[in-house]
């Protein structure tokens, strides 16, 4: 994985499969972004076994099947759809494109896995719940900045274990690399990357409504800007918002695509849980000029001193066997379909109620 590219976002994690080779097959179609590595990896090491690859791109199957010699090319989307082995198949595709592939893929009688974010428009939400309704089928979400970071998984126990009391606020930053010209042609178009709280500020929403124990938010205020990239009119390169969630806690998130390029890797991720007892910091990526290079610092400070956890190693990424256990058994222990679902809509209304900074020169 290379720490400097965001896009081809990937962590490797340590096998851990809850079930044996062929009990869960899984495909992958629509490979627009490089995100869908790090969702099959996951699967992968929780042992799912992937079938089949498609793609309109043959060059994009082709870098896939160099990472997952296993997985066969098919002729057409078609071709996976109505394959009996697969079980559930996850995608990457443009963005305002996942959630028509997504109901083609449940109503096919397989669950879905989609790259965040999964839809860009509130229409596209109800059809997606209509679907889920009528085929009891799966649409998961690959929020990447909290399950495929083990800083996250540790933060969320000591969360639940009451190390920092009643959560009060969850502060989040998600700085990106923007690396424009290695980004695709839809990436600049905001009908199709659906805005910059749709898109990257998904993540922020759902850390929020998770480490606060939240099932719904109001968007209070949000705000959005093309600070600095002419050349690109339709880019939004920043964001924030400030949430109150239905349990009386508030959530703030700053994204952008600002990091330096003297910084070791494609940004500095960071959340901030405030509680009645103390408080979390979560380091994501990197521990800033430290000689101990890498991720998944977690600060703890509460009533009994200061504490930093090194989680890389330790924790793993439980997200994907659970889903896989979730998809067999028909439970809800990965992530509810209802959060999964109100974090989408929380970020598509974020984003229409957006109000644009203009700069004044």
């Amino acid at each position: 994985m290379d720490r400097k590219d965001g896009m081809n976002f990937a962590p490797k994690g340590k096998p851990c499969p809850v079930v044996t080779p062929g009990e869960f097959v899984f495909s992958a179609v629509a490979l627009d972004h490089g995100h869908i590595y790090g969702m099959c990896g996951g699967l992968t090491e929780a042992g799912g076994t992937i079938k089949y690859v498609y793609d309109k791109d043959p060059e994009k199957v082709r870098r896939f099947i160099q990472a997952y010699p296993s997985a066969l090319p098919a002729a057409c989307e078609e071709e996976v759809l109505n394959c009996p082995e697969t079980r559930l198949i996850a995608s990457a595709a443009v963005p305002n494109e996942r959630c028509a592939l997504g109901i083609r893929v449940m109503r096919a009688g397989k669950d879905y896995f989609s790259d965040k974010t999964p839809l860009t428009t509130l229409e596209q939400l109800q059809s997606a719940k209509d679907a889920v309704a009528d085929t009891g089928k799966k649409y998961m979400v690959y929020y990447s900045e909290r399950l495929h970071s083990e800083g996250s998984v540790l933060a969320g126990q000591l969360v639940n274990e009451g190390a920092i009391g009643r959560v009060l606020q969850v502060m989040g930053m998600g700085p990106h690399r923007l690396n424009a010209p290695a980004r695709p042609e839809w990436f600049f178009i905001k009908e199709q990357y659906g805005g910059i709280l749709c898109d990257i500020g998904s993540h922020q929403i759902e850390q929020i409504l998770y480490f606060t124990g939240a099932r719904d938010a109001r968007v209070v205020a949000a705000q959005i800007a093309n600070h600095h990239h002419p050349a690109y009119p339709e880019l939004e390169d920043f964001g924030d918002a400030v949430l109150v969630t239905d349990n009386g806690c508030s959530g703030y998130f700053r994204v952008d695509w600002f990091t330096p390029d003297g910084l070791r890797v494609w940004g500095d991720g960071r959340t901030f849980i405030l509680g009645t007892e103390g408080y979390i910091e979560m380091r994501k990526y990197i521990n800033i000029t430290a000689q101990q290079d890498g991720g998944d610092h977690v600060f703890l400070v509460n009533g009994d001193g200061e504490r930093h956890y090194r989680a890389a190693g330790s924790m793993g990424y439980p997200f994907f066997g659970d889903l896989i256990l979730d998809c067999i058994n028909r439970t809800e222990n990965a992530m509810t379909q209802e959060h999964a679902f109100k974090a989408a809509e929380l970020c598509v209304r974020a984003q229409m109620q957006a109000n644009r900074i203009i700069r004044q020169d």
